[in-house]
């Protein structure tokens, strides 16, 4: 419900702290309230729950991964504006009242100056910084280790409610590659299929496997490849990626790159099926799970996958680092399950949030 007893503004979390679920967080501007993510999942059981946005004025959404955009058709439905890059609208039902952001630069929405970045994350991903009390800095997903994904540095903020996805895993993305690296040696004259979401990891993770052997899109993965490239956001070097969108896609490769990023629909399960059926699934041809998985997933890596994470989250030197150059003097971890883990964490330099509404 609306909050009109006091015109300070205040951020609320209604999902998202404490678990990995739904982001969706309540804003108070002192005459409007927004809503910033309307997401769904990853999990089956965590569903957007309607009255989040009650008394709502409009909705801004950070990027088109599920978590995050999932929801956006109960927004439409309510009639509600929706702010977001253009980029992140493709991803939105038919029928929206969309307000279109930059992914850089800075617009005003009833009285309120807007401030947006890339978060390095996805295509058309940005991160919000609003011009509320000493400033409120809302990440949504973000990294900066991508080699595939620019990032735009924000500006300070006192209030930060970050992206905490892995917790106080402190492993770079250097490490990442070379454990892959490595596992792909083991795995030499074997077929990996990489489920992953076509607009977040495909085009990074794809460039990466080019060195090691034949790599192979799926329509989804192609086109939303085909889109970064062509966006111009993109960091030096993508477009070696270019020569695999004229090539169809073929189920021979050595690695197949293919929605969806849990492998429960879409290529990803389809190959799945085929090779279980076929008897191949675990003897000469693997899963490798890159991201959060759910338990479809994890029931594939039960019986024929790996588990090797892709960084697309910030490790806990980013997490610091951002804070730091924030300035901010209070930040809430969201995203992962035990945010109160953050109070012992000397290097952590801002007050941690831990409640779900605060002034600002």
């Amino acid at each position: 419900m609306r909050d009109t007893t006091t015109t300070a503004p205040w951020i609320e979390v209604q999902s998202g702290l404490g678990e990995k679920g739904p982001a969706c967080l309540r804003l108070w501007t002192g005459s409007e309230t927004w809503v910033l993510d309307a997401g769904v999942g990853p999990e089956a059981t965590s569903p957007f729950v309607p009255a989040w946005l009650d008394g709502a004025d409009r909705v801004l959404i950070t990027h088109d991964h599920v978590d995050h955009i999932g929801g956006a058709a109960h927004a439409i439905a309510a009639g509600l504006p929706i702010h977001c890059t253009a980029a992140t609208a493709r991803a939105l039902p038919p029928g929206a009242d969309l307000h279109l952001l930059p992914e850089r630069g800075e617009t005003v929405i009833a009285g309120v100056r807007v401030t947006t970045g890339r978060n390095g994350h996805a295509l058309g991903g940005c991160w919000l910084h609003l011009g509320l009390g000493d400033g409120l800095f809302y990440s949504g997903d973000w990294s900066e280790e991508s080699t595939w994904y620019a990032f735009d540095p924000p500006p300070p903020a006192a209030t930060a409610l970050i992206d905490a996805s892995y917790h106080l895993d402190d492993t770079p993305q250097a490490a990442r590659r070379a454990a892959l690296d490595a596992a792909l040696a083991a795995l030499a004259g074997h077929q990996l299929l990489f489920p992953v979401p076509p607009s977040g990891r495909a085009g990074e993770l794809a460039l990466h496997l080019l060195a090691h052997g034949t790599v192979t899109l799926d329509a989804p993965c192609r086109a939303a490849i085909a889109q970064a490239l062509d966006s111009g956001s993109l960091v030096p070097g993508a477009a070696r990626l270019r020569p695999l969108l004229d090539r169809p896609f073929d189920p021979a490769a050595r690695f197949l790159v293919c929605d969806t990023p849990n492998a429960d629909g879409g290529m990803a399960w389809r190959l799945v099926q085929d090779w279980r059926d076929r008897g191949r699934l675990g003897q000469d041809a693997f899963v490798v799970f890159t991201g959060h998985m759910t338990a479809h997933a994890r029931a594939i890596a039960a019986r024929g996958g790996r588990f090797l994470r892709w960084n697309v989250h910030p490790p806990l030197r980013d997490q610091v680092g951002l804070l730091r150059r924030l300035g901010a003097r209070r930040a809430a971890p969201l995203f992962c399950s035990q945010p109160e883990d953050y109070l012992l964490e000397t290097a952590f330099p801002a007050e941690v949030i831990l409640n779900d509404r605060c002034r600002l």
